[in-house]
């Protein structure tokens, strides 16, 4: 069965942001190692209520849960810094978020320029 998005200009405008949210997160993953990515979530935080009943709504709820996890890990690679022994793990616990966190920007953009939701569990 084939089903039609019919987009109208608010729907193309709230996924607009959602896209430039993701654009903004894979900049500052790229370039502050994820340290302004606070400017997006806070931003989706914002536009997510205007998404609710949308596709574009997971997308943002998608963003949020992905920061918030990647900034867990960041302070735990921080704790483990405090031990010489917990150097190294720390590295490594920083990179695995770095490629986890880049691994779900694109799995979203992907989805969102299908114009379907994320992080939903198919039964």
């Amino acid at each position: 069965m084939n089903q039609d998005l019919v987009f109208d200009s608010k729907l193309e405008s709230i996924k607009n942001f959602a896209w430039w949210f993701y654009i903004f997160h894979a900049f500052s993953m790229l370039f502050t190692l994820g340290a302004l990515s606070f400017i997006p979530v806070i931003l989706s935080y914002v536009k997510r209520g205007e998404a609710a009943g949308t596709f574009v709504y997971s997308h943002h709820n998608w963003q949020i849960s992905s920061f918030w996890i990647y900034l867990a890990c960041v302070v735990i690679g921080w704790i483990l810094c405090l031990t010489i022994i917990g150097i190294p793990v720390a590295f490594i616990l920083w990179g695995c978020a770095w490629l986890w966190k880049a691994y779900r920007l694109i799995i979203g953009i992907m989805a969102l320029n299908e114009n379907r939701p994320i992080g939903e569990v198919a039964v």
